[in-house]
């Protein structure tokens, strides 16, 4: 196990896109996913990007108490390509804006297209808690924060 700085704002990278992950970078990626998992748990965290620790590459990693099967979930190159019109605000923390609480609108259910840890591609529905994790996390990816919102 290894625990990677987290990344706070005013960073510069944490405004930036970040990169499409190609295909044949996939296989290099396991042990930074696994450090990106442990983490977000260390920071009391249930989502973590790429860009949070200092890579803008478009890679995510889920808490498994957000998730559907109760497992952690790695998403490489994830995209919201359906939002519900219907939303929910709550309130959200960022473990890369330490401190700070904002209540932010979201879609109740997205429907997300990503890749597997293997390089599979596949679409899935997620609603709720689970929603609004992934949508924050991939705002993440566009250079979006909380604080934005």
């Amino acid at each position: 196990m290894s625990l990677l700085k987290i990344v706070t704002i005013p960073s510069k990278n944490l405004r930036e896109p970040s990169q499409e992950i190609k295909s044949a970078d996939i296989s290099q990626l396991s042990v930074l996913i696994e450090n990106m998992i442990d983490t977000m748990y260390a920071g009391d965290g249930i989502g973590l990007a790429a860009p949070q620790i200092g890579q803008n590459i478009q890679l995510i990693v889920i808490g498994k108490d957000a998730t559907t099967n109760n497992r952690d979930w790695a998403l490489i190159n994830p995209q919201i390509i359906k939002h519900s019109w219907r939303k929910q605000t709550a309130e959200e923390g960022c473990l890369s804006v330490p401190g700070i609480n904002v209540k932010v609108t979201r879609s109740k259910k997205i429907i997300v297209k990503a890749l597997s840890q293997e390089g599979k591609e596949f679409t899935f529905t997620a609603e709720d808690y689970f929603a609004r994790v992934l949508q924050h996390e991939i705002d993440h990816l566009n250079g979006i924060l909380i604080v934005d919102k």
